[in-house]
């Protein structure tokens, strides 16, 4: 196959771009650029205009539980309590729990009750995660369905003037509460991920680093593969706890084939902003892993052959990390291991270079800097010059790759550049417009980086001879694109290992 009369980014420095690619099997052929192949008779697909890119990762996604959430009550734009009871109410039920999640209510006037939501829920037990996915909101007939203690490590319960809890759990004791009573069963993610998969191939997406381990996402997919064949690539994590497991079956990182692999460790620093559980430098915030604790982390998993993706929010969690990793350093860089920091949301000025020093890459999320503005603003007002630092940890030599954090926000690869690009999803300006990334950057950050995180940068990320052919078609060329028009900007057709898996043309 032949694409060809249209724009052709192959993001790779020696050959920008190009005036045809051709396909062979899973593959770019010889001859990007010209009409030179060694197919006998190849088909010629005609772009009409269009623009070719290497096609999207998401770096950082719990897709299982964003796919299962597509069926659940969506929270995220409500502006208060109310108009948060009534889409619980005239939610279409699904099975024996109300479930849902986008809910912050940070700027309500009135907070979210277990009592509140027994007046629309009744006896059908109801859980409502944050935003953030760091909170849960429960009715009183979940919370009579706790099957254990709502205090755990590493968990907040809050709880009312009678020492009665008031609905809200937060960190460790919100999961926890998920795992033992209100847990999906396996077959509900395996059969929301098949659906989830149709809807992020129409946005372009070809790979994504999933963070859903904990929960059996490696088995979900895995049926998936078995039943239908994966349409896009998985780099998956696991629990730094399941580590010994992984010893005792004799697992390395990268196990797996072209389609699902596990590939890192996953560890926690702390909790989130709009928790208010972040580990800040001033004391606040909650610590789920210690410096020491996860210094130990990163050495047993450099024993074994595991890089470590850790979620640090606060600076404080972002300081600690980079502490460990520098401790650990001699034992993980000779290995090659290509170590993460989840988030980097809020970093002390002193900081930043040190991603780079460290080798250590960034895995953040550019959309979050225009949703969250608002609560950084009200809780880091001292802090902001080192929130969302995408441009500075950028021109600091750090490797940037950017993900959704979906369902925390949407599974969307061309709103996240926008938001990288733009700083802002509204009428405001650009907010902190000295950290806006250019439009090659973002592009970059979504395409080339992620491929090195996942020891692919030799096989994807670029449309080069011998590389996956893994290519979005979009309606326009983003990088020829006046910046206030990149909404325009739209996916026409996804390919994965030289199949379509979105759109197939011709196109009209």
């Amino acid at each position: 196959m032949i694409l060809e009369n249209g724009v052709i980014r192959t993001l790779d420095p020696s050959l920008p771009t190009a005036r045809a690619v051709a396909i062979a099997g899973a593959h770019v052929a010889g001859g990007v650029g010209t009409h030179e192949t060694a197919l006998p008779s190849p088909d010629v697909v005609d772009l009409g205009g269009r623009c070719v890119l290497p096609g999207f990762t998401d770096s950082h996604v719990h897709f299982p539980t964003w796919s299962l959430g597509q069926r659940d009550v969506r929270l995220e734009d409500v502006s208060g309590l109310d108009e948060a009871l009534d889409r619980v109410r005239t939610h279409p039920r699904h099975g024996s729990w109300i479930r849902g999640y986008g809910w912050r209510s940070a700027e309500w006037v009135e907070q979210p009750t277990a009592a509140a939501l027994d007046t629309v829920t009744g006896d059908v037990p109801a859980l409502l995660f944050s935003k953030d996915y760091h909170s849960a909101w429960l009715n009183s007939a979940a919370l009579a369905r706790a099957n254990g203690p709502l205090e755990v490590e590493g968990g907040v319960v809050e709880r009312d003037a009678g020492g009665e809890p008031t609905g809200i759990l937060r960190e460790e004791s919100a999961w926890q509460f998920r795992m033992r009573a209100a847990m999906p069963s396996e077959d509900e993610f395996v059969e929301a991920t098949r659906d989830g998969l149709r809807v992020v191939a129409a946005r372009g997406v070809v790979s994504i680093h999933d963070k859903d381990g904990w929960l059996g996402a490696p088995r979900i997919f895995q049926r998936v593969h078995e039943r239908d064949g994966l349409t896009l690539r998985v780099w998956g994590s696991v629990p730094y706890e399941r580590l010994p497991e992984l010893e005792s079956l004799g697992l390395r990182s990268g196990i797996g084939d072209d389609y699902l692999r596990i590939g890192y460790l996953k560890a926690f620093m702390d909790g989130t902003l709009g928790s208010q559980t972040a580990w800040m430098l001033d004391g606040s915030g909650v610590a789920i892993t210690s410096g020491e604790q996860l210094a130990e982390v990163i050495r047993e998993g450099a024993r074994l052959g595991w890089p470590v993706g850790v979620h640090a929010i606060g600076d404080r969690a972002n300081r600690e990390a980079l502490d460990a990793f520098e401790s650990t350093r001699a034992l993980w860089e000779p290995l090659g291991l290509r170590q993460r920091i989840e988030h980097a949301q809020c970093l002390a000025s002193e900081d930043v270079g040190r991603f780079a020093t460290l080798g250590v890459a960034c895995s953040v999320q550019f959309s979050h800097a225009p949703s969250d503005r608002d609560l950084a603003e009200r809780f880091w007002p001292e802090r902001v010059d080192g929130a969302y630092a995408f441009r500075s940890l950028w021109d600091s030599g750090a490797l940037v790759a950017n993900g959704s954090d979906a369902p925390v926000e949407e599974l969307d690869p061309l709103a996240g550049i926008r938001a990288g690009v733009l700083r802002t999803i509204d009428e405001r300006p650009a907010w902190r417009a000295q950290q806006c990334l250019t439009v090659e950057q973002a592009v970059r950050a979504t395409c080339v980086n992620p491929a090195w995180l996942s020891r692919d940068e030799r096989r994807r990320g670029k449309l080069l001879p011998g590389y996956l052919a893994d290519l979005v078609v979009l309606t326009r060329d983003p990088f020829d694109c006046p910046t206030d028009e990149l909404e325009t900007v739209e996916v026409v057709a996804t390919m994965v290992g030289g199949r379509w898996t979105h759109n197939p043309p011709p196109w009209d």
